[in-house]
């Protein structure tokens, strides 16, 4: 295991108490959510295969499931989540060469890239959270900008906390 999988799986396991002891009871102005634990989806690397990805898609959702007792909607919505995440990144990188590091983020990808980048990945899971959680069409009005406002705080804190964790390639003089 490589330092920067280390530092992932610690990552990982502080988002997740800090969703389910934090982030969990926040909601502003009735409708944004904030889910921080989506980070470590995001920066999982490129070159895992399908098989881990799904895996750690599942697991991470399902304990964010335990801790939030939603019966196993992030753990689908996750899992689906990082289904799509490979066609999400190519929307923004044409060739896989072009990348200078397999983990996504502000210093392989340019800050704008990793925004849309971010920005997609997070509006993903939160129509298939949302979807799931209302499975109607009744408060379609109240879904979407629950979605839009929880999308926009959400990318928000990820790039925030990709910017403080992300290291710097160049040493200073």
């Amino acid at each position: 295991m490589n330092k920067t999988a280390i530092h992932l799986i610690i990552w990982t396991f502080v988002l997740i108490v800090a969703q389910a002891l934090v982030f969990n009871h926040v909601c502003l102005f009735g409708y944004a959510v904030p889910f921080v634990f989506l980070y470590t989806l995001v920066k999982l690397p490129l070159t895992l295969s399908k098989e881990w990805l799904f895996t750690i898609g599942f697991f991470v959702g399902l304990t964010i499931d335990i801790f939030s007792d939603t019966l196993g909607m992030n753990a689908l919505a996750c899992t689906l989540s990082v289904a799509l995440r490979q066609q999400v990144i190519r929307l923004y990188v044409a060739r896989d060469n072009e990348l200078t590091d397999p983990y996504p983020g502000i210093r392989s990808l340019g800050l704008y890239t990793f925004i849309k980048y971010t920005l997609t990945f997070t509006f993903v899971y939160c129509c298939l959270i949302f979807f799931i959680d209302s499975l109607s069409v009744v408060g379609i009005l109240n879904a979407i900008i629950r979605i839009i406002s929880s999308t926009i705080l959400t990318t928000l804190l990820i790039v925030g906390l990709d910017s403080i964790t992300s290291r710097k390639s160049e040493k200073r003089l």
